[in-house]
């Protein structure tokens, strides 16, 4: 598996300035939220209601 294969995108919503995009891992299953606004973003584990990472598998 090359690099640029390892996050599938499940889900995207863009609006005027931002932009909210949901990766999923293909090697851990983990899902990740990513967040652009203007030239700022951030990344961050989605985490379940007991604070545990949301895995798709």
């Amino acid at each position: 598996m090359s690099k640029k294969d390892r996050f599938e995108v499940i889900y995207q919503e863009t609006g005027l300035k931002s932009e909210k995009t949901i990766l999923v891992d293909k090697k851990t299953g983990i899902n990740y939220l990513f967040v652009a606004n203007g030239f700022g973003g951030g990344l961050t584990p989605l985490l379940d209601k007991d604070g545990k990472p949301v895995v798709t598998k």
